[in-house]
């Protein structure tokens, strides 16, 4: 059961919802992927200015939460990359370091976990196999397709389970 006296949550991807990843999706063109150099560059992500404005005005209703699939190992970096930009407070919900299952599992598992105490307003996330799963369960979804689709990216979320 959910508590309504406190405010709902609002919940929002990173990786190419408000963190630009264009310029490191090249680690992951080649065959083996370079997950260490892709989120190594994370802290140079350019925000997209599309998500930041959607989260700040958010932020004004809902308590933010962040959901992403980056493994816990990134977590300083992210932290201080959502402070840099300005980005309202938020608890971060990550992937175990081990965790290689598909990002539409991983966060349809802490949505749901969310939901049990609190009413998640909205999810706002760039992948479309993790919008159709939370669309499906009965969550209000903002697709972000304000940043360039990539293919790599694309596979690397569903078949590797590593963002």
């Amino acid at each position: 059961m959910t508590d309504s006296s406190k405010r709902p949550l609002a919940v929002f991807d990173l990786d190419n919802t408000l963190a630009d990843t264009a310029h490191r999706q090249h680690f992951l063109e080649g065959r083996p992927r370079d997950w260490k150099a892709f989120f190594a560059g994370a802290p140079a992500d350019p925000p997209l200015p599309e998500g930041v404005a959607l989260a700040l005005d958010s932020a004004r209703g809902c308590e933010v939460v962040y959901l992403t699939g980056r493994p816990e190992r990134c977590r300083r970096d992210t932290v201080e990359w959502l402070a840099a930009h300005g980005l309202p407070e938020g608890r971060v919900h990550m992937r175990s370091d081990a965790d290689r299952r598909p990002a539409r599992f991983v966060k349809l598992e802490i949505l749901r976990w969310l939901a049990r105490e609190r009413e998640v307003r909205v999810l706002v996330d760039d992948d479309e196999l993790v919008c159709d799963d939370a669309e499906r369960a009965g969550f209000t979804v903002v697709r972000a397709r304000w940043a360039a689709r990539s293919a790599a990216l694309e596979e690397a979320q569903e078949g590797e389970g590593r963002t």
